[in-house]
């Protein structure tokens, strides 16, 4: 099988097998754009290496050596020979992993060669370090020689350097340095190769949950030289601005230097506009060639380009990475000018994205009276405060932190990941550091030269302001702006623009969107931000808010008969009133209430002054409620007398409940305002329970239509959050209008996990391989999931319309709704200001299981 492909046999659709940058350069070739001709190793030959105790094969060492022969044909140049051929070799996964892998320029280098490029260009200096950046890559990233020791060099010529430094390679290796092109070839394969499983490529892939068994390919490519003279450069641009989106190419250059000087931030580069005045030919080929991409591959592009001698060379393109606000304008953008339809447009935004545009900047107020420490490039927009951190090792989860570099590397990921926002010294806004802050949606602002780290003492300095780590700034990817202490955030907003987009995804979606809403305002944000009706409205919350807590606690410290009576008529109005006003507010769309579910432990009076005044309350002694809260006592509350079991213990509170409920809505259809209650009972583990209270819940709205003369359509169902009410769904569907799953519980009760205690080990599970991800936030898709999908099976086996949704923590994450969409499930419900995320996550759900 064919494993070594030139640019002509390939297309983007071969990206799986040629790695992104090898497709890339092939779909660049079939539209004439200037690239350096090259070859390119497939990902199979690099999972075949894996497999081959990391070893080339044979055949593969000839197909290369085949391939690197018809390379010089193409470009006439030959290795070694008095027209020398030098290459690149570089890796190419099928998902891009800015900075994550390998690359070696210059290769083909030996004396003989210097010798002779030296005849044809007559640039010592040119040579001569073009030819020492090989012998140091070369050793850096093939023998994995630490490039600290290349730093300090005895030897003050570039021609003695490149001898100390083959040296060092000796000495480190105990074998000389490679002078045959083809073994300089094949070592360098092998050597990218392993780059696929180096420890921060690996990291990366855990953290943007890329397929570790993909691969890399190589790609093998003619060397074009940016640091050749001042007519040369090398640069790094976006079709259009990836941190807001505008439409104007964005980039940087620097003259007379290698690519790896710019995306390593080694150098602070120029803007691209430099090139508008003293290269104006390339800057407008540049600009043209731009939007010849962008239209082709239809998203905004990130290319890597090399002018050598005023020519133009372009390297690389692909989707370029964006910051959340830049991702939103450049998909609707692109639908506007015609470019996308709105489906493929809301299949580039990440559902994520929507939180950060939602808070994304300082409160002005604040900010006019905070002292500006200094300003940088801003790199990836956004907003951080928190602590600074000179050592990415030492950034710890949970902490509000800002990792302060001279410049990133790839060994920061882990650090950058965990940070709040990054800030460096050097490079700009292409270097590693803003490259992998876009893409992980971070705060970054690059090239703050006025900043001085003392490394030593873990502080740093900006002009007379002394800040020690652990110190709070406040940083603005915005503006790029860096301030002293902690900056209030502004409060949520949706913008007319992130409107317009959720609209288009609101279209495309099928299960519709609910809301988790307790309150009017609850409601009312959930609506404005587009939430269909309540998935979840939970009764026992709606006592919490001001002084209605009395009136529950005295439901549930009273005796039975007259007590007992007199709160339930209370608890009764207030909940009517509360019912009515969300009602209005809804005015037409469903509404999910689910009857009483504390835990009653959470409503017992705990302080003394507490229990003194439920005491004055209730008309009895202190003594007595002492004696009450001391029986209704659960050793554990989450699995205790809550949910269905409080009705079945006292059935004439979810009467009146249910009652309340059908109250008004009758009350609210008089005005001409439509309802659609359904009563959700909780905590069913059984189909005798349902039974039982659905019969007295009927029996009391029954009662309620006789006096009223009328009748008001509702709906009755249950959750499913026991593991046995998964397996037993068929029968309990037998008494349920409709199924909504309590993954929250569902997922604590099969995991034997509680969502509060759990966070005290989980990290130590994570980092012991035992344990990926946060159960409570992503559903558990190897063990809870098929409960799930049992349930829906199961209930669905019984009544073929019965309606299901899901709510809680899962209802509102990407990966979860995407499981929810292949279970056919009616409706996710979440929290008000996780609808916005949750519509896109639906709509690319569907439009994923659609193709």
């Amino acid at each position: 099988m064919k494993q070594v492909y030139e640019f002509r046999d390939g297309g983007k659709e071969m990206m799986a097998l040629l790695g992104g940058k090898g497709a890339n350069l092939a779909e660049m070739a079939k539209i004439d754009l200037p690239i350096p001709k090259g070859i390119i190793i497939s990902t199979t030959a690099c999972n075949e290496y894996f497999k081959n105790d990391k070893k080339l094969s044979p055949v593969l060492e000839e197909e290369i050596l085949r391939n690197i022969r018809v390379l010089e044909y193409e470009t006439g140049k030959k290795f070694q020979s008095p027209k020398p051929l030098l290459v690149s070799v570089r890796s190419g996964a099928p998902v891009s992993m800015p900075g994550m892998m390998d690359t070696i320029l210059n290769l083909g280098f030996n004396d003989y060669v210097a010798e002779k490029m030296l005849e044809i260009t007559k640039d010592e200096k040119f040579v001569y370090t073009s030819y020492l950046r090989f012998v140091q890559m070369f050793s850096e990233i093939a023998k994995g020689i630490d490039r600290r020791k290349f730093v300090h060099l005895k030897a003050t010529d570039y021609k003695a350097q490149i001898l100390e430094s083959k040296k060092i390679y000796r000495d480190e290796c105990g074998e000389i340095f490679p002078e045959n092109y083809r073994d300089q070839i094949l070592i360098a394969v092998k050597s990218i190769f392993e780059s696929w499983n180096n420890d921060r490529a690996i990291l990366y892939r855990k953290l943007h949950n890329i397929d570790n068994n993909m691969g890399t390919a190589v790609v093998i490519q003619e060397m074009v030289f940016g640091n050749f003279n001042e007519k040369s450069g090398t640069g790094v641009l976006f079709t259009r601005n990836p941190s807001t989106g505008e439409d104007k190419i964005f980039g940087e250059v620097l003259l007379n230097a290698q690519g790896e000087d710019i995306v390593a931030g080694i150098r602070t580069p120029d803007n691209i506009e430099l090139l508008q005045n003293s290269m104006p030919d390339i800057y407008n080929q540049l600009v043209e060639t731009a939007k010849k991409l962008e239209k082709h591959n239809r998203d905004m592009q990130d290319i890597e380009f090399t002018i050598e001698n005023s020519k133009l060379f372009i390297l690389q393109t692909r989707n370029g990475k964006r910051t959340a606000e830049a991702s939103l304008k450049i998909a609707m953008d692109l639908v506007k000018e015609g470019i996308i339809t709105k489906e493929e447009a809301v299949m580039k935004v990440e559902p994520a994205s929507i939180n950060k545009l939602l808070n994304g900047d300082f409160e002005e107020k604040y900010l006019k009276e905070a002292t500006l420490l200094t300003k940088g490039l801003a790199a990836s927009s956004g907003v951080a405060v928190g602590r600074i951190m000179f050592d990415a090792k030492r950034v710890k989860i949970r902490e509000k932190t800002i990792l302060v570099r001279e410049e990133t590397s790839p060994e920061d990921l882990q650090g950058m990941a965990l940070a709040q926002g990054i800030v460096t010294l050097k490079g700009g806004a292409t270097s590693h550091g803003a490259v992998v802050a876009r893409g992980m949606g971070k705060c970054c602002v690059t090239g703050c030269s006025e900043i001085k780290i003392d490394e030593i003492n873990k502080t740093m300095t900006i002009g007379d302001h002394v800040l020690k780590e652990g110190d709070f700034i406040s940083v603005s990817g915005h503006t790029g702006e860096i301030f002293l202490g902690k900056i209030p955030l502004k409060e949520n907003s949706f913008s007319d623009e992130l409107k317009e987009f959720v609209s288009w995804a609101s279209e495309v979606k099928r299960m519709n969107v609910r809301m988790n809403a307790d309150t009017v305002e609850d409601v009312e944000q959930g609506k404005s931000f587009g939430a269909k009706g309540i998935g979840l409205c939970r009764t026992e919350h709606m006592f919490f808010k001001n002084d209605k807590i009395w009136t529950i606690r005295e439901f549930i410290l009273s005796d039975r008969g007259e007590e007992k009576e007199r709160a339930l008529k209370k608890l009764h109005n207030l909940q009517k009133e509360d019912f009515l006003n969300i009602f209005e507010v809804l005015d037409g769309d469903e509404a999910n209430i689910r009857l009483l579910d504390p835990p009653v432990h959470e409503f017992l009076p705990k302080t003394i002054d507490d229990k003194k005044k439920m005491a004055e309350i209730l008309l009895i002694s202190l003594e007595e409620i002492e004696k009450r809260i001391y029986k209704l006592k659960d050793e554990n509350p989450m699995l205790g007398h809550r949910g269905c079991r409080l009705g079945v213990s006292y059935p004439e509170l979810y009467r009146i409940q249910a009652r309340a409920i059908i109250e008004a809505a009758y009350e609210c259809e008089k005005k001409g305002i439509k309802v659609h209650p359904e009563i959700m009972i909780p905590f069913i583990m059984e189909a005798k329970e349902l039974a039982y209270l659905r019969k007295e819940i009927e029996e009391e709205i029954e009662d309620l239509f006789k006096e009223l003369g009328a009748r008001v359509e509702y709906k009755l169902g249950t959750m499913i959050e026991i593991p046995r009410a998964c397996l037993l769904a068929d029968e309990i569907a037998e008494y349920a209008d409709f199924f909504s799953f309590g993954t929250n519980d569902l997922t604590q009760m099969s995991m034997g996990l509680s969502r509060d205690d759990s966070v005290k080990f989980l990290d130590d599970y994570r980092e012991k391989g035992i344990w990926e991800g946060e159960p409570f936030y992503s559903i558990d898709r190897k063990a809870v999931s098929q409960l799930v999908e049992l349930g829906v099976k199961n209930g669905k086996s019984r009544k073929t319309n019965l309606k299901i949704g899901v709510c809680g923590e899962h209802g509102g994450d990407p990966k979860s709704i995407e499981f929810f969409e292949e279970q056919n499930l009616d409706y996710i419900s979440c929290s008000p200001f996780r609808v916005p995320t949750a519509i896109l996550a639906a709509a690319q759900a569907y439009l994923k299981l659609k193709k």
